[in-house]
């Protein structure tokens, strides 16, 4: 049985991270690296590292301490474009905790490690207290993608119905904050 410790990204994890990622695109995707959409990528520390509501996780195979899958969660609400205005106005930067780069390397999935990250993104969108919903967008093209957010959250827009890009937006719920019970 293998164990991965999920943990914030430190400095010695970001080129792991960066694998991971771009990896992701070029297999994955089919894409290859596309500055306007992954240029986070090229610079994780200013994009979720450095920023203060900002946060890179990844999980890290105890075995090697190889990275071998990432999440990450800004405070930048979908662009329009590309996105459908109304989609824009509905989850707004600053209120809004828009999750990115959920990736598992291909012989690492099915072990539950998707949803750990993401379950630890949604605790820090909670915590941080300023976040009044979790968006994000996924290609339903990869394999297991759209299955596997429909059993996160909501659909709110399916792009192949509307305009024929192969995207879907998903509203996931934001966890309670844990509340200190009161001292007597």
């Amino acid at each position: 049985m293998q164990h991965y410790d999920i943990r914030v990204a430190g400095p010695e994890d970001l080129d792991g991270a960066r694998t991971v990622m771009l990896d992701t695109v070029y297999r994955d995707f089919g894409t290859g690296y596309v500055p306007r959409w992954h240029g986070d990528i090229i610079d994780l520390r200013s994009a979720y590292v450095a920023p203060e509501r900002h946060v890179l996780l990844v999980a890290v195979d105890e075995r090697d301490g190889a990275v071998v899958a990432t999440g990450a969660l800004d405070s930048r609400g979908p662009a329009h474009p590309p996105n459908p205005r109304w989609l824009a106005e509905r989850y707004p930067s600053g209120e809004t905790a828009q999750l990115r780069r959920v990736y598992v390397r291909a012989e690492h999935r099915r072990r539950g490690l998707a949803r750990r990250l993401v379950a630890a993104l949604l605790d820090f969108a909670a915590a941080d207290g300023g976040y009044r919903s979790v968006y994000l967008h996924t290609d339903p093209g990869v394999p297991g993608a759209e299955d596997f957010w429909r059993s996160q959250g909501v659909a709110v827009c399916d792009e192949r119905e509307t305009t024929g890009e192969r995207v879907v937006h998903f509203e996931v719920p934001v966890p309670m904050a844990a509340i200190p019970a009161p001292v007597r």
